[in-house]
């Protein structure tokens, strides 16, 4: 990013030298995240206002800015640390590195929860490891009439989840948070769930080396790791719902696009549930799994 002439660089330069520059350390969307980087840095209001300034030249703040969040980037910290938030069904949704970063695909959860609650006017909707608490706080806004109740192990996770539900203007009358073990955390004396959505750690632990730096190196270990088939946590919790759900409650469960079958096979263990099937995401990939109370 150094420039050797006396000529200011422009934005279109910057933009294609950051672009040239991602692609040599093998950031996987070059161009996007330069976009991103760049109109961040500069505080534009958007990626498209870098259209409506390729031709500003830069100035030596304005390039001392770029340089540290270029870095960042090329080292392969992820973009939604470096920016701060990301979007998650259009809700602003801060992110550092206290909890795993909330996956588009994710979205999906909220919109099987809604259609297995569509007539219930008043639904407890519990989420189990909440991370940034972006599902959490996308059924308390979306789901007419819903209490919600989250839980995460790790505190400093939860501290992160009531950031964003305050910043998406949430109180305790509509979603509360409770530290602890899985569904253990929810008090024993709370009404009966009627959804529980969980998008714990699922990845075995034998494939850390097989991660995106971005994932290794900067997502909590807590947030990833499920045991040797990545399915450890989603058992112990399967076993907590034992008296816990309604009649007809749902459970919904993102999983690993291969461990649906252990999961179908194992379903006897809670005869208290029917095992009801996969589901796959908008991409076609078996990314979910879903129970319902007897």
């Amino acid at each position: 990013m150094n420039n050797v002439s006396n000529k200011p660089m422009t934005v279109l330069e910057i933009l294609n030298r950051t672009k040239v520059f991602f692609e040599k350390k093998g950031v996987p969307d070059p161009l996007l995240d330069a976009q991103y980087i760049i109109s961040f840095g500069l505080g534009m209001k958007s990626r498209m206002d870098l259209y409506l300034n390729f031709e500003k030249p830069l100035t030596p703040a304005e390039l001392d800015t770029l340089r540290p969040l270029v870095a960042r980037r090329s080292n392969r910290e992820p973009l939604q640390h470096i920016v701060g938030d990301t979007s998650f069904r259009g809700f602003t949704i801060k992110c550092d590195a206290r909890a795993l970063i909330p996956r588009p695909e994710t979205e999906e959860l909220v919109d099987m929860a809604k259609k297995r609650l569509e007539g219930n006017a008043a639904p407890l909707v519990v989420e189990i490891g909440t991370g940034t608490g972006a599902i959490a706080i996308s059924c308390a806004k979306e789901i007419g009439g819903a209490q919600v109740v989250a839980s995460d192990v790790s505190a400093d996770a939860l501290a992160l989840a009531r950031e964003n539900a305050t910043a998406n203007e949430l109180g305790e009358d509509k979603l509360k948070f409770f530290e602890g073990d899985l569904l253990q955390a929810i008090p024993a004396d709370t009404a009966k769930i009627d959804c529980l959505i969980a998008n714990l750690p699922y990845i075995p632990d034998g494939e850390k080396d097989n991660l995106q730096p971005e994932v290794a190196k900067f997502d909590p270990a807590l947030a990833l790791f499920g045991g040797a088939d990545g399915l450890d946590l989603v058992r112990r919790l399967l076993a907590q719902t034992e008296n816990r759900m309604s009649a007809g409650a749902s459970i919904l469960l993102e999983i690993g696009s291969e461990q649906a079958p252990m999961l179908e096979a194992e379903a006897g263990k809670y005869p208290w549930l029917e095992f009801i099937g996969s589901h796959k995401d908008y991409c076609g990939n078996i990314r979910f799994v879903s129970y319902k109370a007897k």
